[in-house]
């Protein structure tokens, strides 16, 4: 066998194994190998696809985040629509829907399927020949948005359908949603950094599809459960009759299937998984508001048929929001990294929906307003999407003759600041942004963690144990501590401090990019750090570039180019990076040191642009590749463009330009033509 047909079959062979070992972690929750094993699996195909891009797999599990920035997502239209649900509120509304299924089906039997309705997003997921095609919101029901580079950051989503039998063509649909633990996580870091919560885990997880990196709506850690398959009329390897029976499939093609789907032969059978879960949903670490009834019978199904917007044969049992009436002790304030002040109320402990509740956000100034909260008061309180504690609304005829309407601060809590209003007039913030206690904590907290400086020694507790000793003021202190220092303070013996030293003398020799995104500069995330790294290699060529020379650069905005001149005008940053640049730091690019190395100089002297869909590459991916064959990467097509690589559906600007300027244009191939060995 040739050496590339060998190189080919150990890239399927390693794709086919990892997907196993994914399904087996995330849907049967059953691993057989270690993270460390596994990572060094993935590490050894990403290694490979990097060599010879043109094996790479579509469905690869390295796919599972792309880094193609979508701007705008394109629509399609269902085959079938996406119909809603009749919502009922009442075990009388339950009955009668029951009485009119008896008289639709003339008196012949009937089964029910139970199934938790999940609160998130529905999703529409196609497949052909068992690779997923395209995925599409359900968007009015007719027609939907395609988010496919979003969903396939979802580990429960098979890009690729497992077992004997897989039909030419199915239709899954089902709920993208996210775990109330990860949730509770990403809102606490926002409370961290001073910024507002989200509200609720649906709207987190819709508004998460709708994100222009995939990257991100990885780091977000969405889940899935499916709920229908579809197949053609006319498939020909396997039929399904049956709403239970579709969940049986749906576990063979690798899907996770939601534990508790009931198939019900009578209504009292219903009722009992009604009445069992009003109380016992709050057990589950994902949110649910209710059941979804449905006939298990297609045929049935069929029969009793749809109105203009409900199926006749299924309808959703909502329960009520639980509520729950307390004290309100007092009003306490957080300060973010930002400096931005967030208002918590501090309530009479109270047992709200499983758990005990003595705190509830008030997001801002304008929301005490609105309530006219005051200490003292009868609160009504509600977990919005029964996760985070909101106060509602307050039983004024319970209100204390006594009590004031409330003032909010006027000084930071932390440092006795005067506090400043936002532009927008809704957050109030601490202005003192060098001196302010929970402020330095934040940035140096960031500055340390795992994809910027990654410090692991370091985490939070130790943060603030450094800056209350005195040893930090700002991240380019740490590189200051000595073993002495360390062993000064509580709960410090040798081994941990030489495990924090070295994991600060390591941190040295991360590359520009990731030092840049550690400095925090507003708005700079870990992908504007690397385009802005590679396109000036330097942070003096940075820290001097002009607002128009930065938002020059491709996906870079004017807000951000604003961001990064301001920071390089600010003493703060002019005398952090000088201090990080003594210490040692990477302030410039080094091919020996980043995780951009030139393979080759096929591409010496050379410097191109690529436009449209690529089918081995994503944006960042064929940039690398210019980059790692020591070609140069244009932001846009001028006369200096040597080459512009074209994909499907090109920028029409780009195209016209290269024209008017003479441009060679080549295809996808003929680039991996010009750097293949």
């Amino acid at each position: 066998m040739a050496t590339n047909d060998l190189i080919q079959k150990k890239i399927q062979d390693l794709a086919a194994l990892i997907h196993e070992h994914n399904y087996r972690y995330y849907v049967l929750n059953d691993p057989i190998i270690s993270d460390q094993e596994f990572d060094l699996l993935l590490k050894e195909l990403i290694t490979l696809e990097k060599q010879y891009p043109e094996f790479i797999l579509p469905d690869s599990p390295t796919q599972r985040v792309g880094s193609d920035i979508t701007k705008k997502f394109p629509t399609i239209e269902h085959e079938v629509q996406m119909l809603s649900l009749d919502n009922t509120y009442s075990i009388q509304e339950v009955v009668e829907f029951d009485e009119r299924v008896q008289k639709g089906l003339e008196g012949n039997k009937y089964e029910y399927t139970c199934e938790l309705k999940i609160d998130g997003l529905a999703i529409s997921l196609v497949y052909e020949n068992g690779n997923l095609l395209y995925a599409a919101t359900r968007g009015d029901g007719k027609i939907g948005e395609v988010v496919t580079n979003n969903v396939k950051t979802i580990k429960t989503i098979p890009l690729r359908l497992q077992g004997d039998v897989i039909p030419s063509f199915v239709e899954v649909r089902g709920e993208v949603y996210i775990s109330k633990t990860n949730f509770e996580k990403i809102n606490e870091e926002r409370i961290k950094q001073g910024e507002e919560i989200y509200a609720n885990p649906r709207n987190f997880a819709s508004g998460s599809l709708k994100l222009q990196d995939p990257r991100e709506v990885a780091r977000r850690k969405l889940d899935f459960f499916p709920y229908f398959v579809r197949l053609k009329e006319d498939e020909k390897k396997l039929t399904i009759s049956t709403q239970y029976e579709g969940f049986t499939w749906l576990k063979k093609w690798g899907f996770k299937v939601n534990p508790h789907v009931q198939l019900c032969t009578s209504l009292n059978e219903v009722q009992t998984y009604l009445q069992e879960w009003e109380t016992k949903r709050f057990t589950l670490d994902y949110e649910t508001d209710g059941v979804v009834v449905k006939i298990n019978s297609y045929a049935q199904q069929n029969i009793l048929g749809n109105t203009s917007k409900f199926p006749r044969w299924a309808f959703a049992y909502k329960y009520a929001a639980q509520k729950a009436e307390t004290v309100l002790e007092s009003i306490s304030f957080q300060v973010g990294r930002t400096g931005v002040i967030t208002p918590v109320a501090n309530l009479k402990p109270v047992l709200l929906a499983g758990t005990t509740v003595k705190r509830a956000t008030l997001h801002n100034a304008q929301e005490i307003k609105r309530l006219d909260l005051r200490i003292g008061d009868s609160v009504l309180v509600e977990k919005g999407g029964e996760i985070i504690p909101k106060i509602v609304q307050v039983n004024l005829s319970k209100r204390p003759t006594n009590a004031q309407p409330f003032e909010f601060i006027s000084h930071c809590p932390e440092c006795n600041t005067a506090l400043q209003i936002s532009q927008t007039r809704i957050h109030y913030y601490c202005p003192n942004t060098y001196h302010c206690r929970p402020q330095i904590i934040g940035r140096v907290i960031h500055f340390v963690r795992r994809n910027a400086m990654d410090i692991q020694a370091i985490g939070e507790e130790k943060v603030a144990q450094f800056y209350d000793a005195g040893l930090i003021r700002n991240p380019a202190d740490l590189y200051k501590i000595t073993e002495d220092d360390l062993l000064k303070l509580d709960r410090f013996g040798k081994k941990l401090a030489e495990n924090v030293l070295n994991g600060i003398q390591k941190s040295k020799t991360q590359p520009f990019e990731r030092v840049l995104f550690a400095l925090g500069i507003r708005y700079v995330g870990e992908t504007v750090a690397v385009k802005l790294a590679y396109h000036f290699k330097s942070i003096d060529a940075l820290f001097s570039a002009t607002i128009e020379q930065i938002s020059q650069i491709h996906e870079i905005g004017e807000k951000i180019a604003q961001a990064v001149v301001e920071a390089s005008k600010d003493p703060y940053y002019i005398q952090l990076v000088a201090a990080l640049k003594q210490a040692g730091l990477q302030f410039s690019i080094d091919e020996n040191k980043t995780t951009q190395k030139i393979t080759s100089n096929k591409l010496e002297g050379l410097t191109l642009l690529a436009t449209g869909k690529m089918k081995h590459f994503t944006r960042e991916g064929i940039e690398k590749a210019i980059r790692d064959n020591g070609g140069k990467v244009a932001t846009s097509v001028t006369k200096k463009l040597s080459y512009l690589i074209v994909g499907d559906e090109p920028g029409e600007s780009k195209i016209k330009k290269a024209n008017e300027l003479n441009i060679k244009m080549i295809s996808e191939q003929e680039f991996l033509d010009m750097i293949k060995d």
